[in-house]
């Protein structure tokens, strides 16, 4: 191709794509520039009337992270909550879609709706209503322990009982997203697959380790890397059903540490340096996520 041919492509192709790098500047590489900036500061509540009040602080607000027991124990809550409700939230989610996949399963578009119906309703209401359901004396889940003899649990009062509480709530919430995508995943493995394992003697499970798994693989990849993401960015349940971290900081999540940093205590520099701690998690995660991807196409 000529320099003269390639030159009106490339101009077109510019005016495709300026506007949208346009917007991502404007609302994404500006504002994290500015947060990052803003963490090396000590922007508070003074420095809103007066931005001369504003100090440049270098890694201070970092260094003082690493020595906040309020922040290693919500980072020890918000990994505790990505590490066993994503494992959950998948399993679950994979059993359902196999039996939506099932041949002898009636009433596929039905229960592909209920299982997805909790997804698109929001966190807020659902949280609220799943509050009144652990509530200690008029709960419907202490009173389904009664009849069988146990005794109530305070189940967001409780330290021990507060996160997996939340846990329980949020893998309901978010299992019917993962049950659909892989319902189309399953949908995609072709039956000759299964009809070479069946001639070889392979019985359902043999099919399953052997065929479904290792055909789901990019699927449970990138399932897990969305639903890890979104895990530790735990804020709204804990914010409606635990307000302020619950009982003795057992439900604080590193959000719900930002937001009280920044809105509370109007702490913006110590505020942005959690943000960009949970921004540096999300990446180390997403890295070692996509490293077992590769591992496990190479397998």
């Amino acid at each position: 191709m000529s320099r003269s041919q390639f030159a009106p492509e490339a101009r077109a192709a510019v005016v495709f794509v300026l506007p949208a790098l346009t917007l991502i500047t404007l609302f994404f590489i500006l504002p994290v520039i500015g947060g990052f900036v803003l963490s090396l500061t000590d922007f508070d509540i003074y420095s809103v009337g007066n931005t001369a009040n504003t100090r440049f602080v270098g890694a201070e607000n970092y260094t003082q992270l690493s020595s906040n027991k309020v922040f290693w124990q919500a980072l020890r809550n918000t990994l505790y909550f990505a590490f066993v409700g994503c494992p959950l939230t998948i399993l679950i989610a994979l059993a359902a879609a196999l039996l939506l996949n099932a041949k002898v399963a009636r009433f596929k578009a039905l229960f592909r709706t209920i299982y997805f119906a909790p997804v698109v309703t929001t966190i807020v209401a659902v949280a609220v209503v799943w509050r009144y359901l652990y509530h200690p004396r008029v709960g419907l889940l202490n009173r389904a322990l009664s009849v069988v003899g146990i005794e109530a649990i305070d189940w967001l009062g409780d330290p021990r009982w507060a996160l997996p509480a939340v846990i329980l709530m949020a893998v309901w919430k978010n299992f019917g997203y993962s049950a659909v995508i892989f319902l189309a995943a399953l949908q995609n493995v072709p039956e000759d697959l299964y009809e070479a394992a069946r001639v070889d003697g392979a019985g359902p499970i043999r099919q399953f380790w052997s065929v479904t798994l290792p055909s789901l693989a990019p699927t449970m990849i990138f399932v897990t890397i969305i639903t890890a993401i979104g895990y530790v960015q735990l804020f709204a349940e804990v914010y409606v059903m635990t307000p302020d971290g619950g009982p003795l900081n057992s439900t604080l999540s590193i959000v719900m540490l930002m937001y009280r940093e920044g809105f509370r205590w109007w702490n913006m520099g110590d505020a942005a340096a959690v943000a960009f701690a949970l921004f540096a998690i999300v990446i180390l995660m997403s890295v070692i996520l996509m490293l077992t991807r590769k591992r496990w196409a190479r397998a």
